[in-house]
């Protein structure tokens, strides 16, 4: 895709898929997360200054403030006073959070640290229909599947399957999901560009059968919460399908409504 056009607002904004009708701020928005997408600005990277960017797309500066106070809210962009904005990163403290759900019912996430993770499998497969559905693919197109247990103080806790579009996961490993220290997303960001931006969620309760019984060693038959999340980049595009299953015994499904 490319960069933001340099040219006059009215041609540059006409250009834009955001509808000309829209706000000013809008279209603003709209062409500053085409450059986030394009990844003119990596994450972690410095964007220009509202000035500089009001030069660029010749509006005012409180026209641009305003489509950046909108990204920041979404967590696309982290504001640091007395040294400009940037663009989020799955390695921050506050956006790390925003996917992570699962709590302890004693203490916190600080004091529980990472979980410890096994990577039982990945590997590439062609996808089937209902994965290739969820991930707009076509039916057949490669998915790195992998399949893990996360663990908390030797625990096991979560038990999840993961599918990947083949085309932007190239080379990933079961060495490389294991050994990365950071949450999976900052990895995603770092090894292969990917950058989750929002995520659906159904969730239900199901009773484990015997193979995720023995994984998450609790009886067979035990009440699960099970977790399918889409992930999606910029755009819309989804990059993930992940079906986790929860144990609860220990741990609480925590969300804030706003």
């Amino acid at each position: 895709m490319a960069h933001l056009p340099s040219s006059s607002a009215g041609p540059g904004l006409a250009d834009a898929a955001t509808p000309a009708f829209s706000p000013l701020y809008q279209q603003i928005k709209a062409l500053i997360l085409e450059s986030l997408q394009a990844g003119e600005w990596k994450p972690g990277e410095a964007i220009p200054s509202e000035m500089d960017l009001a030069g660029r797309f010749r509006v005012s500066q409180g026209t641009v403030r305003k489509a950046i106070d909108e990204l920041a809210a979404e967590n696309l962009l982290l504001r640091r006073q007395g040294k400009g904005t940037f663009v989020a990163t799955h390695s921050e403290q506050q956006v790390r959070y925003r996917f992570l759900k699962l709590m302890p019912d004693a203490g916190d996430l600080a004091s529980e640290g990472q979980p410890q993770r096994e990577v039982l499998e990945c590997r590439r497969v062609r996808a089937p229909a209902e994965v290739a559905r969820m991930l707009a693919l076509r039916a057949g197109d490669a998915v790195v599947q992998v399949r893990r247990v996360l663990s908390f103080g030797t625990v096991p806790t979560i038990l999840e399957d993961l599918w990947l579009p083949g085309a932007f996961f190239k080379g990933l490993t079961a060495q490389q999901m294991a050994g990365y220290h950071g949450p999976t997303y900052a990895m995603f960001e770092v090894e292969f560009g990917v950058r989750m931006v929002r995520a659906e969620e159904k969730i239900r309760a199901v009773a484990a059968d015997a193979v995720q019984a023995e994984l998450l060693q609790v009886p067979h038959h035990t009440p699960l919460l099970s977790v399918e999340r889409v992930a999606y980049t910029y755009n819309d595009a989804p990059m993930e399908l992940r079906r986790g299953l929860y144990r609860t015994d220990t741990h609480h499904y925590r969300n804030e409504l706003n």
